[in-house]
């Protein structure tokens, strides 16, 4: 936490908490950091599904060159957050009524999942869209380097999924999009999203493949999106993805490819690092030796833990005045498991937390949550408050 976030956390009475704090100033610098990392041939769309908060999208958009988005719910959401941006609809299952609203809204690409969805397109492009080329790229489910997605923390290609069309597939609809089947559509690329959590060496690899394959179809193409995915270390919340190096290695893609666009699509690693999910103790106990403190909130506003089986990083904030008559319970000086007030064992935020003395009052605050935290959370399960969301700019 800098202190302008630890600040306002420590301002934030009990009945405010929990809370998500989001932290503008922070987001802005990282952004910048980022785009001055990637080369000129590189655009930048992001990921609306890792933190769709219409403050977060409007921060983030001197940044990038556009958004992302994977249904018609985003697509409203995020045309109405930042009017006028570029967009991308991806994501598999369109279906026709998100289709026609894409097409109205005049969203610049498609990503194609399948031929029934080229198909789709291609029939509702001529009906709402008449006179006017749709970009589209095909998605493609590519195999990948040896050994390239090894570390990745979920795989979407490189081996069946829902997600993508198999090469020979790719090519079917690729050939429909060029030999005049269907005029009303526009073949701009090649799509492919194969991974998440990949370091920067590997990402490059994938890139590479991923380029190599679609300037080896013979056909003229003006770009290719390589997708996400940028590993966000949650055991070691300090390091952050190279992406000076990985800038390097798209700078030496594109210079093996005069006119050739690439894209990215990061969500989480733009945003991860610029939210804190705040709450306080509200008990602590102990069972078969082992010491738990109960937290307001939980995995139903913090899901991101219990998704991925992780121990979210947290820091923790004492209070030293208890307004309460009755006892404060303590903990030792043992490790404390952090869990919510979810009637499951699952709600676990932290294990093996090293904080010697916690207390009911003290203050938790989980780093790491600007992305893939509130937004993918199953909040109305035994029906707590909602958190509160406080953005901080300046």
């Amino acid at each position: 936490m800098n202190p302008t976030v630890r600040d306002h956390i420590g301002s934030l009475t009990s009945a405010e908490l929990p809370a998500y704090v989001y932290d503008l100033t922070t987001l802005r610098t990282h952004a910048a950091a980022v785009r001055n990392a990637l080369p000129e041939r590189v655009e930048v769309y992001y990921a609306a599904k890792a933190n769709p908060e219409p403050e977060i999208l409007a921060a983030l958009g001197p940044y990038v060159d556009g958004y992302e988005v994977a249904s018609g719910g985003e697509l409203a959401h995020v045309a109405k957050a930042v009017p006028g941006r570029p967009l991308a609809f991806g994501g598999p299952g369109k279906t026709p009524d998100e289709v026609t609203a894409a097409l109205e809204l005049r969203v610049e690409r498609f990503h194609v999942e399948s031929a029934h969805e080229l198909r789709v397109l291609a029939e509702l492009a001529a009906r709402v869209a008449p006179g006017r080329r749709v970009a589209v790229l095909p998605r493609v489910n590519l195999p990948v380097p040896d050994g390239s997605l090894a570390g990745s923390s979920l795989a979407m290609g490189g081996r069946p999924t829902p997600f993508g069309m198999d090469p020979s597939q790719a090519r079917e609809a690729i050939k429909a999009l060029t030999d005049g089947t269907w005029p009303q559509l526009e073949l701009r690329g090649v799509h492919a999203h194969l991974a998440s959590g990949l370091e920067a060496a590997d990402q490059v690899s994938v890139a590479s493949a991923v380029v190599d394959w679609a300037m080896g179809l013979g056909v003229p193409l003006t770009e290719v999106d390589v997708g996400g995915g940028m590993n966000v270390d949650y055991a070691h919340p300090e390091r952050r993805f190279d992406w000076t190096t990985y800038g390097k290695g798209l700078a030496r893609i594109t210079e093996a490819h005069p006119g050739l666009t690439l894209r990215i699509e990061p969500g989480r690693a733009l945003t991860a690092y610029c939210g804190w999910y705040a709450t306080e103790v509200l008990d602590v106990k102990s069972s078969h030796g082992e010491d738990f403190a109960v937290v307001r909130g939980g995995t139903q506003h913090l899901r991101t833990p219990a998704t991925k089986g992780h121990d979210q990083p947290c820091s923790v904030l004492r209070v030293a005045q208890w307004p309460h008559p009755w006892p404060r319970p303590a903990a030792g000086d043992g490790p404390v498991t952090l869990a919510g007030q979810l009637c499951t064992p699952k709600d676990v935020l932290a294990r093996g937390v090293v904080a010697p003395g916690l207390r009911a009052g003290d203050r938790v605050v989980f780093s790491l949550a600007g992305a893939y935290a509130w937004n993918i959370s199953h909040h109305d399960f035994l029906m707590h408050p909602r958190p509160g969301f406080h953005f901080l700019d300046g």
